[in-house]
């Protein structure tokens, strides 16, 4: 049986959503959000494919600090884009005090 195009939909946020590492549910959460709908099969397949690699994978790529593969960039872009309120590096000026 083929999977309609709404159902796999539905089934590719709940991968967003619900990933195991939070940050990671966060930013492909809101991407999902923002994106999902307007997908054509090709892109619901690049994106289901990215959702098969590992989280730290995808948060290096999406934060920066690894370059990602030829074959996610155009993706991982789009999704960073989108993400820089969660991604950004903290400002480490500020100092914690001791107690």
């Amino acid at each position: 049986m083929t999977e309609d195009r709404a159902t796999r939909r539905k089934r590719l946020y709940m991968r967003s959503i619900r990933r195991g590492i939070r940050e990671m549910d966060l930013i492909l959460g809101a991407y999902a959000d923002r994106a999902l709908a307007g997908m054509e099969d090709g892109a619901l397949d690049a994106y289901e494919r990215l959702l098969d690699e590992s989280d730290h994978d995808l948060y290096a790529w999406i934060s920066g600090q690894a370059r990602a593969p030829e074959a996610f960039m155009p993706l991982v872009d789009d999704i960073a884009a989108g993400a820089s309120g969660i991604t950004a590096p903290r400002d480490n000026t500020e100092k914690i005090q001791p107690v």
